[in-house]
């Protein structure tokens, strides 16, 4: 099955020094069908990270920390709610 949605957790320098790592592994210890987690580059928000984007909704978390991810996945992921607290507000302004 290919996947239909992408969450990429930011792993370059600044956002490891705040705790992205173990964001991946919560993300990768609690699996949705159909969501591909990728471990990426830096995303351009070295200052609020760890960074969290969702494709394709394009959807930017920052600030997230391992404890934020089953929020993430159980409104977001599955629901389709975005977790408004964890918006980014260069991307989500409204929120």
């Amino acid at each position: 099955m290919e996947s239909s949605r992408q969450v990429l957790v930011c792993q370059y320098v600044n956002c490891q020094s705040s705790g992205s790592e173990a964001v991946l592994s919560a993300f990768r210890a609690n699996p949705v069908a159909g969501v591909e987690v990728v471990a990426s580059e830096c995303q351009g928000q070295c200052s609020v990270g760890p960074t969290v984007r969702v494709l394709p909704d394009e959807t930017w978390y920052c600030r997230v920390k391992p404890e934020d991810v089953i929020e993430i996945v159980d409104h977001h992921l599955w629901d389709g709610k975005p977790v408004e607290r964890l918006l980014h507000p260069r991307f989500h302004p409204k929120f």
